[in-house]
């Protein structure tokens, strides 16, 4: 019998898969049955070798060695994925498999994943694309009657394998290189350095910033209060509210405004982590994370999207979905939930994927026995989606200007005129157990109807003081929309993708950064704060331009785009960075004062006798942190072993502090016996020496 081989990213998803196509038999690794075998990959199965694979030198990091630029490239398999790597092979090439199906995430990964593997296990069978972007059986069935070619992503595949070997090239010779230089373990990447430079730049603006006092002249005028022009001097305040006591404050300009706010845009990956993290206080890996196991159950599309719209042929069921989620919704309950279509619908912004929202498996889904992360961003999701189907938010904002005693004065109502999809969101918001600050708009109050030359009589002017405020710290909600727009200015318009790394990645950059001791997560008041650590900012001092500019990686971005859609060749991708290596380790310095940037946390035995730098202890001897001193105090010393003695620690912190020191019991080689001495050390810049002097009071020569 013949079967087609279905491949999934994760057992979860194959058995998702396999009870839509009716495989039910369990099988040692796979499930098989009516006319198909489902097996999968356990995420990555292999990856790149390390370095020390192409050549066994490379185990020890070497300035000479660098940069390593592999001929040809070596993929290895992960040793506690071995078993699951030999069943795809032994399936793969089984003949009765006629068919390969590739239903591994669809993206640049899920891609890389299973491609990887097919390669890998020398596979030849011919190959399809199950491309799907929910996991309800609707959407499973759908997909496999409408199978795509492999070769369709042949594109995507060369793409994901530059990708994966630039990260690698940069990863290696970056770190290898700043670590040689700087005596320390510095770990740089083509994403994370940059993500790092934004967060050390914006603590440089905080550092330098001085804030500046301004006062603003308020008038209570009963039912209302007017505010006068920010000044910057005190004494002009002082004389204003002064002119204004016993004054009146006469209606100059009344002037009314209906403004309409429309319905926000659905969520795309990193627009839901951020709103997360700033609403429920979820890092963007968490928000990743719960997303991913709802799209596993089935109750949420695929997470990693970079669109906020969907596709026309998703029109027609939409009201019923928008209906199915209303319902479930607690902060839902009692309101009338309009569904304008048009809002979310718009073929040419949806590439790979739709937004995010939930599924129709909502309506029969027990909610309250999901676990509290997956509730609440699965709650978040569905606000998102009735809130951008909804009606307008529609207000009336009045301004009123005013002079007293000849200074002007201006006071601000505003009026709901329909709440709109705010009120769903402020229905969501009140239920939430850490309620958001509200925001100056909502609380801004309606004004009584006034008319020109109107006059009203001035209770208490008084003075408002207040400072300009620095620039705020970064959280992950701030970060990741920085991180979204950073070097876009520089890409060109009709680039698909900029900024900073993907949807997908940048979750684990953000991760990668704190667990490296680069940056730290810091509680203030509601908000976590990401603050960088003193290695972050001495690593940015030190990383060229080129490896801290977020324009390296949105260039690479939007090659690997072209790339994917076969306007560029991949090896002229690779020869650029193979270049752009050549470059950095020919030209790479080290600064002056690397010593002060990166101290090191070993123990300091004394003061270097040459340049007065940190001697600190290393495994072979004391040497000085200063690397262009080259002072050392080496534990083998021949002088020492010969009198049966040892350079402890005790004995180099002496030296070092006195120059000289006591030594007892010094074994001498002509006569086989011990005597007591005193060590000199002498340094004539270049090399160290030692010698003994005797007491004379004692005989001693």
């Amino acid at each position: 019998m013949s079967y087609l081989l279905v491949i999934a990213e994760k057992p979860s998803v194959a058995q998702s898969l396999a009870a839509v196509l009716g495989a039910k038999t369990k099988k040692n690794g796979y499930l098989e049955g009516n006319g198909y075998r489902v097996s999968w990959c356990i995420g990555h199965l292999a990856g790149l070798a390390d370095a020390e694979s192409y050549d066994p030198k490379y185990a020890k990091w070497s300035y000479d060695d660098l940069p390593i630029l592999p001929e040809s490239w070596q993929f290895v398999v992960g040793k506690d994925k071995k078993q699951q790597f030999e069943i795809l092979r032994k399936l793969m090439n089984d003949p009765d498999v006629t068919e390969v199906v590739n239903a591994c995430d669809a993206g640049r990964e899920g891609e890389a994943i299973f491609r990887t593997v097919y390669h890998l296990v020398g596979c030849k069978k011919p190959m399809k694309r199950l491309w799907i972007s929910s996991m309800e059986d609707e959407a499973i069935r759908a997909g496999f009657q409408n199978l795509r070619p492999g070769s369709d992503y042949d594109g995507l595949h060369q793409a994901a394998l530059c990708r994966t070997k630039a990260d690698w090239l940069v990863g290696i010779n970056a770190t290898r290189l700043f670590s040689v230089l700087y005596h320390r373990t510095l770990n740089i990447g083509r994403v994370m350095s940059p993500t790092l430079a934004l967060i050390v730049q914006r603590e440089a603006e905080i550092d330098a910033f001085r804030p500046e006092p301004f006062y603003t002249v308020m008038l209570d005028l009963s039912d209302f209060t007017a505010s006068g022009e920010r000044l910057k001097d005190k004494a002009e305040a002082q004389r204003q509210q002064e002119a204004c006591v016993n004054s009146s404050a006469v209606v100059q300009k009344v002037e009314r405004k209906e403004k309409s706010e429309k319905p926000p845009a659905l969520y795309d990956l990193t627009t839901l982590q951020r709103e997360a993290n700033r609403l429920l206080g979820y890092t963007a890996q968490q928000t990743l994370d719960y997303l991913q196991s709802l799209y596993e159950k089935k109750l949420c599309t695929y997470p990693r999207t970079d669109s906020r719209y969907l596709t026309s042929d998703m029109a027609e069921g939409l009201p019923a979905l928008v209906n199915a989620t209303a319902k479930a919704m607690p902060f839902a309950k009692g309101i009338t939930v309009r569904c304008d279509v048009s809002r979310v619908i718009d073929d040419k912004k949806v590439t790979d994927h739709h937004a995010v929202i939930p599924t129709q498996n909502i309506r029969t889904t027990d909610l309250n026995s999901l676990p509290v992360g997956e509730r609440a961003i699965l709650e978040l999701v569905s606000l998102r989606l009735l809130c951008a189907v909804g009606q307008p938010y529609e207000y009336a904002e009045t301004t009123v200007t005013l002079e007293c005693a000849g200074y002007p004065f201006t006071a601000k109502g505003h009026a709901i005129l329909n709440p709109g999809w705010k009120e769903l969101d402020s229905r969501y918001k009140a239920s939430l157990k850490n309620k958001p600050e509200a925001d100056n708009e909502s609380e801004a109050k309606a004004l009584p109807v006034v008319s020109e030359g109107q006059s009203f009589e001035v209770i208490v002017p008084g003075i408002k003081e207040g400072k300009t405020t620095p620039p705020k710290h970064y959280t992950e909600d701030s970060l990741l929309a920085a991180m979204e727009t950073a070097g876009a200015k520089n890409m060109p318009e009709d680039a698909e993708r900029k900024g900073l790394g993907t949807p997908a990645t940048r979750a684990g950059i953000l991760e990668k950064l704190v667990s490296a001791g680069f940056v730290e997560r810091k509680k203030s008041k509601k908000a976590v704060q990401l603050m960088p650590t003193h290695a972050a900012v001495s690593l940015i001092t030190v990383l060229p331009e080129q490896l801290q500019s977020p324009l390296l990686t949105a260039e690479w971005e939007y090659k690997l785009k072209e790339i994917e859609c076969g306007k560029l060749e991949p090896d002229a991708f690779m020869d650029g960075i193979a270049a752009m290596l050549r470059e950095l380790v020919s030209t790479c310095q080290v600064i002056q004062g690397a010593e002060f940037l990166f101290p090191s946390d070993r123990e300091v035995i004394g003061k270097c006798p040459r340049c007065g730098g940190n001697v600190t202890e290393s495994k072979q001897g004391f040497f000085c942190e200063n690397r262009d001193c080259r002072f050392a105090l080496w534990k083998n010393s021949k002088f020492f072993s010969a009198k049966k003695k040892q350079l402890t620690k005790a004995v180099a912190a002496e030296l070092l502090k006195k120059g000289r020191m006591p030594l007892k019991g010094c074994y001498s080689e002509k006569t086989g016996k011990t005597y007591d001495a005193v060590v000199v050390l002498e340094d004539d810049g270049q090399c160290v020496n030692f010698k003994l002097e005797f007491d004379r009071q004692k005989g001693g020569k």
